[in-house]
């Protein structure tokens, strides 16, 4: 295993014989990112020679996958909608889903800077800030406030607004919910906890194991954030503001008739890959 070609056949073989569905990927991400290799290496410069010490890496970062660690918890960070955002122990991390809420809330806020100069947003649970960040990111006369009850997830927020080149416009904030919010804005988005607490147990291990429990354990039904959201937000919302958050599979028709028990009606919905509803936008 002394050249490229050669470790990242190693790798692969030995994700598939363990049965690991993304082994293709998953290998290719490990040799990318202890190597520094290109997609472009592994087809041109395969019989290049390796540094040891960055073969040894490699194996020791497989033999992590092997024992059920996801790939991006390894590396330490996983793109999304085109960023790549830094992963800790305090942040789940960003999933393809939730680009459905991106593409759900774009459309407003480009509304909202044509009538005015800068818009206003918050981002409830911000995990990595790659809601934040990448919203900030697409609309550059957006100003934002991302909030989390976690340290190291604040931490990872600035990292990757640094790097998304928005930290500038960003603010972080260390809070529970509401407790330590000031200020009305034009958007409250969130991808906020929404499994139930029994399911929670029953997840893929890669999950349950990795994944911060408080960032996936929505309550007994998996409606309890929704629950304080729907009741705290108004005041925190400019006249026409909207708010925008991640769903569960199946958890539309629940957490519509929350709501619309605060005085909200659905202004928007979106689906995700898999063509469930992942993401519901509500103004007053």
């Amino acid at each position: 295993m002394n050249t490229l070609g050669q470790l990242l056949a190693h790798v692969r073989l030995e994700l598939r014989q363990a049965e690991i569905d993304s082994a293709e990927l998953d290998a290719r991400l490990l040799v990318q990112h202890y190597t520094g290799a290109t997609l472009t290496d592994f087809v041109t410069r395969s019989d290049v020679a390796l540094e040891q010490a960055d073969v040894e890496n490699v194996l020791v970062a497989l033999q992590r996958r092997l024992t059920g660690e996801p790939v991006h918890r390894i590396i330490g960070e996983r793109e999304f909608y085109g960023l790549n955002f830094k992963l800790n122990a305090d942040t789940l991390e960003p999933r393809p889903d939730t680009e459905a809420l991106i593409g759900l809330v774009l459309p407003f806020l480009q509304q909202q800077v044509a009538e005015k100069s800068f818009v206003d947003l918050i981002d409830m649970g911000t995990g990595t800030g790659a809601i934040a960040v990448t919203l900030l990111y697409e609309v550059q006369q957006a100003r934002g406030v991302a909030v989390d009850i976690a340290a190291g997830a604040l931490q990872a927020a600035r990292i990757n607004a640094k790097a998304a080149g928005v930290s500038s416009r960003l603010a972080v904030l260390q809070s529970d919910w509401f407790e330590a919010v000031r200020g009305k804005y034009d958007l409250i988005v969130s991808n906020p906890p929404y499994i139930p607490a029994k399911i929670v147990l029953e997840l893929d291990k890669g999950v349950k194991d990795f994944d911060p429990r408080r960032a996936l354990d929505g309550g007994e039904d998996g409606l309890n954030f929704y629950r304080s959201l729907a009741a705290r937000s108004a005041d925190y919302l400019h006249d026409q503001g909207m708010i925008a958050i991640e769903i569960g599979a199946g958890q539309a028709p629940d957490i519509e008739a929350i709501f619309a028990e605060h005085g909200f009606r659905l202004t928007g919905e979106a689906e995700d890959l898999g063509g469930h509803k992942r993401a519901l936008s509500f103004q007053r």
